[in-house]
């Protein structure tokens, strides 16, 4: 067996390609260190307050890519800084129409399972808007357009942040457990802390940021398969596209 091989019968189900294993959680020297992981999470814990200070001085325009940017470049240079030049490589693979077709796939399956936490929020409680909808929907022209580009660019970012800590939650339970356990646990608590950083968007609305687990896991399970983040991306940004649009079109029908 290759280093790169997945262990066998340690495969998620029947998802998981048997010769290509998830990056960086084995042990070095095949994986990062642990002392390389705590570098790692820690710039996606800074990556991620930056974000939130940068987006309060660059909100609009063409300096509204700013903050989006940080937040991607900040965790993938502690990559580079930890595996070298290369080993961002092992989570931006080529994408081909298997890719194409994930992407389509799980926007659906995502959007499904979205509208039906959306429904049984708005029928037992009283959600807070997200403002990134109110926002698209009082822009206009060029400022929409740019909306929809920097936030493409966030979203890779959140797939980086929520991808990252993945693995490097894997990478910890992996040493004290059988792998099959670590990722499913790794997946829990990856979407966990991704529900919980959308706090402060949803107004410290907690069940909304909890109906956000079952969600990010759908959207985390097209990079489990083929190991390309552009294929969670991908799902991911045609999710909030949609609903993005859906707000620009309320917004023009208003106006």
């Amino acid at each position: 067996m290759s280093t790169n091989d997945l262990p066998v019968g340690e495969g998620f189900l029947f998802l998981e390609r048997k010769h290509c294993d998830l990056p960086y959680y084995r042990p070095a020297p095949v994986g990062f260190s642990q002392s390389g992981w705590i570098i790692v999470l820690v710039a996606v814990a800074v990556s991620f307050v930056v974000l939130g200070l940068a987006q309060q001085q660059f909100h609009s325009g063409f300096a509204g890519f700013i903050p989006p940017l940080l937040f991607v470049l900040i965790p993938l240079v502690a990559v580079v800084a930890v595996g070298g030049a290369q080993a961002p490589f092992a989570l931006f693979r080529s994408v081909g129409l298997r890719e194409v077709g994930l992407m389509v796939l799980f926007f659906i399956l995502n959007y499904i399972v979205t509208i039906v936490v959306g429904t049984l929020l708005v029928s037992a409680f009283h959600p807070a808007s997200n403002p990134a909808g109110d926002m698209v929907a009082t822009a206009s022209g060029l400022d929409q357009v740019l909306f929809f580009l920097w936030s493409a660019v966030q979203l890779l970012g959140e797939e980086i942040f929520t991808i990252l800590i993945f693995l490097g939650v894997m990478a910890g339970l992996n040493r004290v457990m059988a792998r099959k356990l670590a990722l499913c646990l790794a997946l829990l608590v990856a979407s966990i802390i991704f529900g919980l950083v959308h706090l402060p968007t949803y107004q410290g609305h907690m069940i909304q940021a909890v109906a956000l687990v079952p969600i990010r896991i759908v959207l985390l399970i097209p990079f489990i398969i083929t190991r390309n983040i552009w294929t969670s991306t991908g799902a991911h940004v045609l999710n909030d596209w949609t609903t993005f649009g859906m707000a620009a079109v309320a917004g023009m029908q208003a106006g």
